[in-house]
């Protein structure tokens, strides 16, 4: 009998000590070490004992047939799994309580059941009659998916052995699974790679595409060892802002996909409704005519996306003026208002700044720089920014405007909104098609469009404005403070 071997394991991201510490030292997190038995993850006692047999080698060339797929029936879906669910893939899903997840899986299954598949649920958070009552609620009740409330994996197996193959199994959640082969309690990081290891392997051995929910930690981060994001096909994350109705389902990983590939879906009483036109409904509560908003032409995978960001800057009573972004990454935040007072001589070291990217969309491209720079100038000068312009281009550490990618379907986006102007950077000029029928405004650096908008600023001419409003445009040139 192999001997016992314990050491401390943390829960957070795998990382095995010989003994209790209290930090961390991989992931720098506190108090999340616990004692495991690793001795292995099979006991010697049923470890195969037969020889290794020979395969045969092939070699790179020749033609391999496409991966089949199963539709899903809902197209946001199937964008982001890159067309639909691969016969033998392992994918992870996870996001925030009460996001949605469960849902989503309940719409998907429903129309895969309804369509002739065999698919499969099995719950190990809720009892059966609690996912009938969502069912119920969502209107699904008739759909013919079979439901189980189990947590044993090797039970699970055995179930899912019998009778035809499952096209699609749901697993909510692997947290909740547990393994005869290791001893630990369940969520842990032996009992959470040893279940999705079983998992994964009767997948590959069946053919059946199996979807395996995960919980987060308090960073967004899907809980458990990120050797199980390693060993799966995908990993998808469902974000969302409670307060908003909006839900991103966004591929982090992907196989057999493109990766940060985004579908929008809409929470309403009767569950999740796809939004096929995402630039919509992130534009439809605009606040037209206000200071400090610019719509920015992004691109999510390969959708192209409007979306509003909103700045405030107000004089600050404090010594250290406060820094908050929601949807934006700070460090570039950061990197712009750096940019701004180097070489366009915009003064924001005494004023509190907020950046906000409405409808709660987390946008990850730097070509929000150009976006972020004149909503936080038209806020500071207290300048409108015109209504029917959209803005892209990355910001250099020296002020030029550099180009970014797929230009031709961002103005394309624009101009199906009604949107008549983009600002984007020169040397994107060229390559934007011409057949969008945008006006175009080119800037080579950002003190061009700072000097633009100041002026805006200084011809409204109204009374009240704060000092910054009634500066001249010749205040924001480079070197004059």
């Amino acid at each position: 009998m192999a001997k016992s071997t314990l050491s401390f394991v943390c829960q957070n991201c795998g990382a095995a000590y010989n003994r209790w510490q209290g930090k961390c030292e991989s992931c720098g997190e506190w108090n999340t070490l616990a004692e495991e038995d690793t001795s292995g993850s099979v006991p010697v006692s049923i470890r195969s004992k037969r020889k290794g047999r020979t395969f045969a080698l092939e070699s790179l060339s020749g033609k391999s047939p496409d991966a089949p797929r199963l539709s899903s029936g809902m197209t946001e879906l199937d964008r982001v799994t890159g067309g639909g669910f691969v016969r033998g893939s392992v994918l992870l899903v996870g996001g925030d309580p009460g996001i949605g997840k469960s849902t989503l899986l309940t719409q998907a299954t429903s129309l895969l059941a309804r369509a002739g598949h065999r698919v499969v649920y099995i719950s190990g958070e809720e009892a059966v009659a609690q996912v009938r009552l969502r069912a119920e609620r969502l209107g699904l009740s008739d759909a013919p998916v079979q439901l189980a409330a189990e947590t044993s994996v090797e039970d699970i197996v055995s179930t899912l052995s019998e009778g035809a193959v499952p096209r699609l199994i749901v697993i909510d959640s692997i947290q909740t699974m547990w393994t005869d082969t290791v001893e630990s309690a369940p969520g842990t990081v032996t009992q959470v790679r040893a279940s999705a290891q079983a998992l994964i392997r009767f997948a590959k051995k069946t053919g059946a595409a199996i979807i395996l929910v995960g919980h987060v930690t308090k960073d967004g981060q899907i809980a458990g060892p990120r050797v199980v994001e390693h060993m799966v096909d995908a990993v998808m994350s469902f974000e969302g802002e409670g307060s908003q109705q909006f839900r991103i389902l966004r591929a982090v990983k992907n196989r057999f996909g493109p990766t940060d590939e985004i579908g929008v879906f809409e929470m309403t009483g009767l569950g999740l409704r796809e939004v096929t036109n995402p630039s919509e409904l992130f534009l439809s509560e605009r606040d037209l005519g206000t200071p400090g908003t610019a719509v920015f032409a992004g691109i999510e995978g390969t959708r192209p996306v409007l979306v509003e960001l909103q700045a405030l800057v107000a004089p600050t009573s404090l010594g250290t003026p406060r820094r908050a972004v929601v949807g934006w990454d700070p460090s570039r935040l950061s990197m712009v208002l750096a940019v701004l007072e180097a070489h366009c001589g915009v003064k924001l070291s005494g004023h509190d700044v907020y950046l906000n990217v409405a409808g709660g969309l987390r946008i990850q491209e730097p070509a929000a720089d150009l976006a972020a720079a004149a909503a936080l100038v038209s806020s500071l000068v207290n300048a409108q920014l015109p209504t029917d312009a959209v803005y892209f281009g990355e910001i250099s550490l020296s002020g030029v405007i550099r180009p970014v990618a797929q230009t031709p379907a961002r103005l394309k986006e624009a101009a199906k909104l009604g949107f008549q102007r983009a600002v984007l950077p020169e040397s994107a000029r060229g390559e934007s098609g011409g057949d969008a029928g945008l006006s175009l405004n080119a800037v080579n650096s950002l003190t061009t469009l700072v000097a633009e908008i100041a002026a805006r600023g200084s011809r409204s001419g109204e009374s009240n404005a704060p000092a910054e409003k009634n500066a001249t445009p010749a205040r924001f040139r480079r070197g004059e403070g």
